[in-house]
């Protein structure tokens, strides 16, 4: 059994989340952005579908991506030279996240409901919810959003429809966290498709550790649109 929070309930220790299905803690409260904030500062996440309670998540292992260990393929870096495309950042984080809940080949239905987009449109005005966008000529074709916290990014969704176009959002993303010294990516769940990029799991004792010192940096929270490219 998993404890049912109300509003003002604590979460529970994330090593009393089940491990089937696994990294299940918690239900209930809700999605405010104090209450999102406290959970990414424990390295756990909202994760449910349409006409369920909000479900809570600290599985383990955990699956992460160091900016320094990003692999970009031979294809992947001929399209990034080619430079067909534009990068921006916080320009779209609504459409970019309504476009990530589209539905996908093989998948029923989507886990980011319109509860959820309302919820993480109020923690991007409030500057901690960001969206990396490639534009090709003028149109929206892929991009990917999350919540940065001290030196900590959570990636949240990406999507794309134009070849590589997440992809492109990502590298970029990757090297503006270079610059901004951050130094861990979470990407919840392992996929063949993160592992490709680099991503690998770790351990939640470990993930744990690492989140609780690098979400006290002081990095101002706000919108990214500013940030350059390169």
């Amino acid at each position: 059994m998993i404890p049912w929070l109300e509003a003002d309930d604590p979460f529970p220790p994330i090593a009393k989340a089940l491990k089937r299905p696994n990294g299940l803690l918690a239900a209930g409260a809700d999605l405010g952005v104090e209450r999102l904030l406290d959970a990414y500062r424990r390295g756990i996440f909202p994760w449910y579908g349409e006409g369920e309670p909000i479900l809570w998540w600290s599985p383990d292992p955990r699956m992460v991506l160091v900016p320094a260990e990003l692999k970009i393929s031979r294809s992947l870096a001929k399209t990034l030279r080619n430079k067909a495309y534009e990068v921006r950042f916080d320009t779209a984080f609504r459409r970019v996240m309504q476009a990530c809940a589209e539905p996908r080949d093989g998948q029923a239905g989507t886990w980011i409901t319109a509860e959820m987009i309302e919820a993480y449109c109020r923690l991007h005005d409030a500057g901690w919810a960001h969206s990396v966008e490639t534009w090709i000529d003028g149109e929206l074709a892929g991009g990917l959003y999350g919540v940065a916290i001290g030196r900590m990014f959570y990636g949240e969704s990406m999507f794309t429809r134009v070849r590589d176009a997440s992809k492109i959002a990502l590298v970029h993303l990757v090297q503006l966290l270079e610059r901004m010294q951050f130094q861990l990516i979470d990407c919840q769940m392992a996929t063949a498709h993160l592992a490709s990029l680099g991503a690998r799991e770790m351990p939640r004792a470990g993930f744990s550790r690492q989140v609780a010192e690098l979400v006290h940096y002081g990095v101002p929270s706000g919108p990214w649109r500013a940030a350059e490219s390169s």
